[in-house]
């Protein structure tokens, strides 16, 4: 089993649109979580998981820090939760695609062998579709409010 995420995305919307989608602290909130996030190299930051009672979710939070930030193409961020996602990396790359972008995803470097690790990742994979989803719900609403 690989110990990674990828994802290739299409949006019909331009990359930078989908860039301040992924790195406006407001707009990450609305797809992903409450989070104090900021575009810069180096700078730490948090995504508040919320609970979900109805399965036994006591919530977390995500520890990261900004890796690499090139604007409008490419943003890599650490994000870490103790256990078995500690030290994990996320990476975005966005490329033109027509009147669109394509969003190139990887969460990389789970550690499978941890105890509950392929749950972690299992869990992590879900999530993440779930969460791009949203971001298409989100980049389509705003695309609205420009009309």
């Amino acid at each position: 089993m690989s110990n990674t995420i990828r994802r290739e995305i299409h949006l019909p919307h331009p990359p930078q649109q989908v860039w301040q989608a992924i790195t406006d602290s407001d707009t990450l909130a609305e797809w992903m979580h409450p989070n104090d996030f900021e575009p810069r190299i180096g700078h730490r930051f948090t995504f508040q998981v919320p609970p979900n009672p109805a399965v036994g979710f006591e919530g977390l939070t995500v520890r990261c820090e900004v890796l690499v930030c090139e604007p409008p193409r490419r943003l890599v961020f650490s994000w870490s939760v103790a256990g078995p996602v500690e030290n994990t990396q996320v990476s975005f790359r966005l490329e033109p695609d027509g009147d669109g972008t394509r969003i190139y995803f990887e969460h990389t470097g789970f550690d499978l062998d941890q105890p509950h690790g392929k749950q972690a990742f299992k869990g992590a994979d879900y999530g993440w579709a779930s969460m791009f989803d949203q971001l298409a719900v989100v980049l389509a609403d705003t695309a609205g409010d420009d009309r």
